[in-house]
């Protein structure tokens, strides 16, 4: 659970905190070198760049839109500008995808375009975010907005990891389509070999007092 001192900016605050982690992300996979003797050194960070970066993505796609839609006067309005921006981020994490695998239809571009590209799509989609944010706090109390924050938290690590531009993002098409997408990733990430960060996982329950008596295992 993210808290913070005013309940009114819980929201906010879990979406800078994974922007600042975003950003140093992008800054490491900039960096394309690798010392000697680990030659894919280069590529585990721009993987973990885009398996981050797809999954905030796609969480955001589905905890804080559909609240938006429901609870702000012109959700419509910002659930559209949100997604349109979204598309645009994912074309860029998609070109360095598939510059970093060689693709022949990246010939024409060059690094440096292509993370000064993907660097003013993150800031200006990060603009937005916030800007969705402050609004839901604005008219949420602060229990659902903690529990907006939880959801987003929880949904990160199960997401897709590429980007998706060209398939729904909202709504009941957007939820089959992540699921889809979730098993496809899995199957094209093992299959190229992929360094996508392993998503923490919660820590197990405490056993209530039947498992205790099953297990053997009471504690008084």
């Amino acid at each position: 659970m993210v808290t913070s001192t005013n309940p009114s900016t819980t929201l906010v605050t879990a979406v800078q905190e994974t922007h600042d982690r975003l950003a140093e992300l992008l800054a490491a996979a900039r960096e394309m070198g690798a010392p000697p003797g680990m030659p894919r050194a280069a590529h585990a960070r721009i993987d973990a760049f885009l398996a981050t970066a797809c999954r905030h993505l796609h969480a955001v796609d589905a905890v804080l839109l559909p609240a938006a839609r429901r609870k702000l006067p012109d959700g419509s309005t910002l659930v559209h500008a949100h997604v349109r921006s979204v598309k645009q981020l994912e074309v860029m994490l998609a070109h360095v995808k598939a510059h970093q695998y060689g693709s022949v239809y990246e010939t024409s571009f060059h690094w440096p375009r292509i993370w000064d590209e993907v660097g003013s799509a993150m800031t200006e989609h990060r603009r937005l975010e916030e800007e969705l944010c402050r609004r839901l706090g604005d008219r949420l109390d602060g229990a659902r907005l903690e529990g907006l924050a939880d959801a987003l938290a929880s949904a990160e690590p199960v997401g897709p990891t590429r980007p998706h531009p060209y398939t729904p993002h909202t709504g009941l098409a957007g939820l089959v389509a992540r699921r889809v997408m979730l098993t496809a990733d899995r199957v094209w990430d093992a299959f190229e070999g992929r360094m996508v960060p392993e998503p923490a996982r919660k820590p197990k329950r405490e056993p209530g007092r039947i498992a205790q008596y099953f297990l053997a295992d009471p504690r008084f």
